[in-house]
């Protein structure tokens, strides 16, 4: 038995442990571990710049999508991430050279790939691993990859990834997790889809390149992780044509090439750097797309923020009180789901009643049992929770129970006066590079530490 903690994990002196409790020793078998905490002294607005990093959830797409190429890429402007860094361990493993140029950017040679089985330990370590699935398929007409990982929000069906698969030609099959994809040959099709999916459309992109004919994909998600993924094939030779619409058309080619691309800014770190200036401070924050975080934008303002755009770059400052506000996530245009919880912690401390209606994710709300234990008053009935502004959020002990609702802990430990301590931080740091440097460089008094597990100080 391995005891398993999230966060990253460094390993414990075994021996001088076993020496001092040989039973609760014998019952962690191989390793101990401890683990990291963020702790936050809060009740400090903050000031001062902050440059956006890459796109976590383009990334996270266009890596495997260099398989397509067989070819060198080189990807600039990657976020340094526990997600991107599972990803680039993918293409190593299925055989890809990659080699760092810097802290953001990899070249990343496809062309003697010849993996398929994408590891059973790596690819439930995300979500996104999925993309694999797609892009492998495409590429040599069978894949296997893993039930995804990542954040608990709910079921996360593959029916409509597995629909594409099944018009373009493959058949598929999922036996202890596994899924495995097998086509001996890819033509076009013309595909619905039930439901508006980032996951299933992307993947209708990337098993489609290559695919005979055209391939018309209807009801597709227009988010701007879509549109990145779309310029980057067609940067590699790809004709992807309508990504951001609701209709997307790819004309087959018969191979790719690599590139240099750059990916876009992430929409959803600025929306949290912006809702955390909006809890009183003022924040110029740079590298960012203003059109992408329009939704956001908007419903700051309404809270009572004033948001400044330029070029690329927004700054948020707030001086007077925050006002309530009735939100619906939605797909994007709409305000997008991931900055639901961040929004959430903003609105608990509103001067009146505030209602937040989640449509895409059924577990979303988890986030609010933590923000309960700072006096928060929110109640929640199935898919709608009620916010009552509180004076204020005091601190307390608290967990990140997945990466958006982690990122809303940092801020409402940030509102609070006192010392608040975070926990499972490993979900945060799958989507946010150098939060901590980033806040400190705004005035934020926050730090890393590390924690031994309860369980081994007892024993000790």
């Amino acid at each position: 038995m391995l005891a398993l903690y999230t966060g990253r994990a460094q390993a414990v002196d075994m021996n001088a442990f076993r020496n001092l409790n040989r039973p609760v020793a014998q019952a962690f078998d191989k390793e101990i571990i401890k683990v990291e905490k963020f702790v936050i002294t809060g009740g400090k607005p903050l000031h001062g710049e902050v440059t956006i990093s890459g796109a976590k959830n383009a990334a996270v797409g266009i890596l495997p999508a260099t398989i397509l190429a067989a070819d060198v890429c080189v990807i600039e402007n990657l976020p340094d991430i526990s997600d991107v860094a599972v990803s680039l361990k993918i293409l190593s493993t299925l055989g890809a050279q990659v080699k760092m140029l810097n802290r953001n950017t990899y070249e990343i040679d496809t062309t003697h790939l010849t993996g398929t089985n994408v590891p059973d330990d790596l690819s439930r370590q995300m979500r996104a691993s999925y993309y694999f699935l797609g892009a492998l398929l495409s590429r040599f007409g069978r894949a296997q990859v893993a039930m995804p990982g990542g954040c608990n929000l709910g079921p996360r069906p593959i029916d409509q990834h597995l629909k594409v698969f099944s018009a373009l030609g493959a058949e598929d099959s999922v036996d202890y997790g596994m899924i495995t994809v097998r086509a001996k040959e890819l033509n076009g099709a013309h595909i619905f889809f039930d439901k508006v999916s980032v996951g299933a459309t992307m993947n209708g992109m990337l098993s489609a390149v290559m695919a005979k004919g055209q391939t018309i994909l209807e009801n597709c998600a227009k988010e701007p992780h879509v549109v990145d993924l779309a310029n980057f094939l067609n940067m590699c030779g790809a004709d992807v044509r309508g990504a951001g619409t609701d209709v997307i058309k790819v004309r087959g080619v018969e191979k790719l090439h690599g590139c240099t691309y750059s990916i876009i800014p992430d929409q959803i770190e600025a929306g949290s750097y912006m809702v955390a200036a909006a809890t009183g401070g003022d924040v110029l924050i740079k590298n960012v797309t203003p059109k992408h975080l329009e939704p956001i934008t908007a419903k700051l303002r309404r809270a009572g923020a004033e948001v400044e755009e330029f070029d690329d770059a927004v700054r948020v400052r707030r001086t007077g009180d925050i006002l309530p506000l009735k939100i619906n996530t939605m797909p994007h245009p709409g305000f997008p789901t991931d900055m639901q919880p961040l929004m959430g912690v903003l609105l608990s401390v509103a001067k009146g009643t505030s209602t937040v209606t989640e449509s895409v994710w059924d577990n979303r709300f988890r986030y609010v049992d933590e923000l309960r234990k700072m006096g928060a008053s929110v109640q929640v009935d199935g898919q709608v929770a009620v916010f009552e502004g509180v004076e204020k959020l005091s601190p307390a002990p608290l967990r990140a129970l997945d990466l958006r609702a982690g990122a809303a802990m940092v801020v409402a430990a940030l509102m609070a006066d006192g010392t608040s301590e975070i926990e499972e931080i490993g979900h945060i740091e799958r989507g946010y590079e150098n939060i901590v440097e980033k806040l400190r460089g705004l005035g934020a008094d926050i730090s890393k530490v590390d924690r031994v597990p309860a369980a081994l100080e007892q024993a000790l």
